[in-house]
């Protein structure tokens, strides 16, 4: 087929068309973030995949095309929207051609309000490592798998599994009809709990295999499920972790009497292992074989990405945007560092309007008397928003319980003053450009520390 992406350099988009790309298909795409960008660095990476981009203007599409895949970010009004309408190529939803893959293969799923980028990466790289030859659709890039030629967030391979991570956000999540689902928390995120409870529900029913399921989640206890395959660290569960030592960066922990070591930090870290543990085993993988590649994993990108570390300065990249992962984020770093600024840019007016109560509890929650929170202007990645809240209304909301909190008008009033503190933890979903400014952060640090030994990782 000849397929054409619309809002291809969006993570789940640019993993769903390098995976027709590797799959034999002919793929092509636009993306008004590489229209502002040329030098955009996934822009890159997809013509590595012999992937061809065209502003998005409408003019890339023509009638050669088989297909036209838009992603949600593309409003209805769009060129391309209206060009493929005129010349009747086909068109779907990102969410519509994944749930006609996830029935051409064995699929795993991995859904939740938080984690599934981690999950579902670690799933396919401890299936990759153990001979399974799986394929992979994911939201985050999973650092062994990206080089210079791949974006790392999809793989080809030559078996029937595939592992796909599936978002709640759309509500499509209840199209979906997998094998097995792995579901690993419910939380308040895109939607309501009881909304993204009845989705899950959904998603149950149309599971044909096995659901594995986290019995510490309250929220999910509610959803009643008597035969899921558990995993756990509190409650009784079929897989529960024992003997688990939290270090600054590892895990160590066993799991029927077997040792594992996990290279990542944090209860949130490891609760998606026991996920990845308790599913291989389900697929009759021994513990001792899983324990023999789980230290391997090195994580997701922009997922406690520790760009600089030299002793006295840390520096730390992350995805974190709902409270759930927020709060996961905080309490891992916490312990790490006595006093800890902490740069937050909330990613689009709407959700921040929605979470705005849900976003100052946790900040109050989490936020120590040293501690230092700076609030970057929300993100806007163009469209249509109503653009009635702003950071400010944040800050306001967390000073008035005594917590210390900024405002921010630009990136470049924080950098005047980076050596103030010797760790920055900088968090938030869809920009790449947070990694560049984390980077810069150390860079300023490095500089200010002259010779300090300077870690980029």
């Amino acid at each position: 087929m000849k397929i054409f992406f619309s809002g291809i350099g969006g993570s789940g988009m640019s993993a769903l068309a390098c995976f027709m790309s590797d799959k034999g298909h002919t793929v092509a795409g636009s993306d008004r973030a590489f229209d502002q960008d040329p030098s955009h660095p996934v822009a890159g990476l997809l013509r590595s995949k012999r992937i061809s981009l065209v502003p998005q203007d409408g003019n890339g599409i023509d009638a050669s095309f088989d297909l036209a895949v838009f992603s949600a970010a593309v409003e209805p009004d769009r060129p391309e929207v209206a060009r493929a309408r005129e010349i009747g190529v086909p068109a779907r939803t990102r969410p519509e051609l994944l749930a006609d893959i996830v029935r051409d293969f064995e699929t795993i799923l991995v859904a939740g309000t938080s984690g599934k980028s981690t999950t579902s990466g670690m799933l396919a790289f401890l299936m990759e490592r153990l001979g399974l030859a799986p394929n992979f659709i994911g939201g985050g890039r999973v650092k062994q798998f990206h080089d210079a030629r791949d974006p790392g967030n999809s793989l080809s391979g030559r078996s029937r599994h595939l592992v796909m991570e599936a978002c709640e956000s759309d509500g499509s999540i209840v199209n979906y009809k997998p094998l097995h689902s792995v579901i690993l928390n419910l939380d308040f995120d895109h939607h309501p709990v009881d909304t993204t409870a009845g989705m899950f529900r959904r998603l149950i029913q149309n599971t044909s295999g096995r659901i594995v399921l986290n019995r510490d989640d309250d929220n999910l206890k509610e959803l009643g499920i008597s035969d899921a395959v558990t995993f756990s660290m509190n409650s009784p569960s079929d897989f529960r972790a024992e003997d688990v030592v939290y270090g600054p960066f590892k895990t160590h922990f066993s799991v029927g009497g077997t040792a594992f070591r996990l290279s990542l930090p944090g209860r949130h870290n490891l609760s998606n292992a026991l996920s990845c543990i308790a599913t291989l085993n389900m697929m009759n993988i021994p513990l001792a074989g899983i324990a023999s590649v789980l230290h391997e994993f090195e994580g997701i990108e922009r997922r406690f990405d520790i760009v600089l570390d030299d002793g006295k300065h840390l520096v730390i990249d992350d995805y974190a945007h709902n409270p759930h992962k927020i709060s996961a984020l905080m309490e891992t770093v916490s312990p790490i560092r006595e006093k800890i600024c902490y740069i937050f840019q909330p990613h689009g007016f709407g959700p921040t309007r929605m979470m705005k109560s849900e976003y100052i509890k946790t900040f109050v929650k989490h936020l120590r008397d040293r501690d230092h929170l700076i609030l970057l202007p929300i993100f806007y990645a163009g469209g249509t928003a109503s653009k009635d809240i702003s950071s400010l209304d944040l800050a306001e909301g967390i000073k008035a319980a005594g917590r210390s909190v900024e405002a921010a008008r630009t990136r470049d009033d924080i950098l005047a003053r980076a050596g103030q503190w010797d760790t920055y933890v900088i968090f938030g979903a869809r920009d790449e450009t947070l990694s560049a400014f984390a980077k810069t952060i150390s860079g300023q640090l490095f500089a200010s520390g002259k010779k300090v030994l300077f870690v980029l990782r």
